[in-house]
């Protein structure tokens, strides 16, 4: 929509497009680039390369950047989409929004939506195990399972009393989380530096199965450190200038966190033997403990248990607000859309979540929940990536990103080769996705029972009327 008067400026442009006519307020367009940048690589930057690098090497020994550096390939491919499509349709609902617009089907666009939901559940069922684990033991010892129920019980606390995210608590516990990784990159440079460690270690490939097929295993998992990147999208009716800044924080939100996964992985594998690393629930702090750097082990444990739990937090608030969301709508039943009078937050919608996150985490392994995170949103990427393709008849507006055919056209090949079973070798994954889908099913079919109901009703008092 072009703005009357003196011209139409990108700034102007980006005040009037894409918000819908509700007859409710726009939201605040507030966000610069920066700030959309910051925001980005706070998103991504979370509890996966502080618990997962150890599972990584397990799966492929010292070359632990070689499946970070694959993950962050293949994932610049999928928000070449993003960043595409966002720019047609500059509205917070992503996924399913594209989905909804590429192929009108109300089904499919709810089955989108609920795997968004379902991967959030299942991250925060992987951050509680791995609060559990050998971060936690540096202050007290307690069983992984029992930490994990105690944590997902007291983040629902939390979400029903109700939280309030602004961009300068995102500033702090990024920049918690990012100090982290940064003495973990000073680590090993200092190291190189003095020759303390052994880069020749980050170049051996242990596996004892085919070399390609231990590579994907691995990428799964660094590709879980990578998520985040997709919910900036959500960010673009908020954005001051949202067709130009948005794809510029995307890619530049993604290559950041990328390189700095990339020099921690490396640093990992010279100072830690990966066999070391493979057994550790707390590998970067082994990394911590074997440097001459004098940094106390408590110290940085605090710190990762602050960007694991944060990762939590995030993803419990998304989830239950989609549910909400969904019920509102009237997607799936309206109990879901209750909400507390004083505090203003969605109790039964926050119980779902809760319920899941616990029957996930007393139920899966860390490295298998981190999967089935993955493999959820490697459907919907697929999705969206298939969504690019096939908008590409629509017009880009002026000044919109457009990527180039063949990404978003290998970013599909990428996420349907990621989500084979050759890849996901435990079969529990996919059990887990598709107990999570089938509750999906579930709540549709309940739903339009209910409508069905409802609308035969109308029909038979208005017959009685007559």
């Amino acid at each position: 929509m072009s703005v009357s008067g003196r011209g139409s400026s990108d700034d102007e442009t980006a005040v009037t497009e894409g918000t819908p006519d509700t007859g409710q307020p726009a939201l605040a367009r507030v966000l610069s680039g920066r700030m959309l940048m910051f925001l980005v690589l706070g998103d991504v930057l979370g509890s996966g390369i502080y618990a997962l690098t150890g599972q990584i090497a397990a799966d492929v020994g010292g070359m632990i950047w070689a499946p970070f550096l694959i993950a962050f390939a293949l994932a610049f491919l999928t928000g070449s989409s993003y960043a595409e499509l966002v720019g047609k349709f500059p509205r917070a609902a992503g996924a399913a929004l594209y989905a909804d617009q590429a192929f009108r089907r109300p089904p499919l666009t709810f089955m989108v939506g609920f795997t968004v939901l379902a991967a959030g559940v299942t991250s925060t069922a992987t951050a509680a195990r791995a609060i559990g684990g050998k971060y936690l033991t540096e202050f007290v010892t307690a069983p992984a399972v029992s930490v994990a129920v105690v944590f997902i019980l007291l983040t629902a606390v939390l979400n029903a009393r109700g939280i309030e995210e602004s961009a300068r608590v995102n500033l702090v516990l990024t920049v918690i989380e990012l100090a982290g990784l940064l003495l973990i990159v000073g680590i090993g440079a200092y190291a190189l530096v003095t020759g303390t460690g052994e880069p020749r270690r980050a170049f051996e490939l242990r596996t004892d199965e085919p070399a390609p097929l231990a590579l994907l295993a691995g990428t799964t998992l660094a590709f879980y450190a990578l998520l985040g990147f997709e919910n900036s999208v959500n960010l673009v009716e908020e954005a001051r200038r949202p067709r130009r800044d948005l794809p510029r924080a995307l890619f530049g939100g993604m290559s950041i966190a990328g390189l700095i996964y990339l020099f921690v992985a490396f640093t990992c594998a010279t100072l830690v033997d990966p066999d070391v690393l493979a057994g550790s629930s707390a590998p970067l702090l082994e990394v911590v403990k074997a440097s001459d750097v004098p940094v106390p082990p408590k110290l940085f444990a605090a710190v990762a248990l602050v960007a694991v739990a944060n990762t939590a937090l995030i993803n419990m608030v998304m989830a239950s607000r989609l549910v909400y969301g969904m019920a509102a709508q009237g997607a799936i039943p309206a109990v879901f859309a209750r909400v507390l009078p004083g505090r203003r937050t969605p109790p039964v919608a926050i119980a779902l979540v809760t319920a899941l996150a616990l029957a996930l985490a007393c139920t899966g392994q860390l490295a298998g929940l981190a999967d089935t995170t993955v493999l959820l949103l490697l459907l919907v990427f697929l999705i969206v990536n298939v969504s690019a393709l096939v908008l590409r008849r629509e017009p880009a507006p002026p000044g919109a990103y457009r990527a180039p055919t063949w990404a978003p056209a290998l970013g599909a090949l990428s996420c349907a080769t990621l989500a084979t079973p050759l890849v996901h070798r435990e079969g529990t994954v996919y059990l887990r996705a598709l107990g999570l889908l089938t509750i999906a099913a579930v709540l549709l079919a309940a739903q339009k029972a209910v409508s069905s109901r409802t609308t035969r009703g109308q029909r038979g008092g208005r017959t009685t009327a007559v």
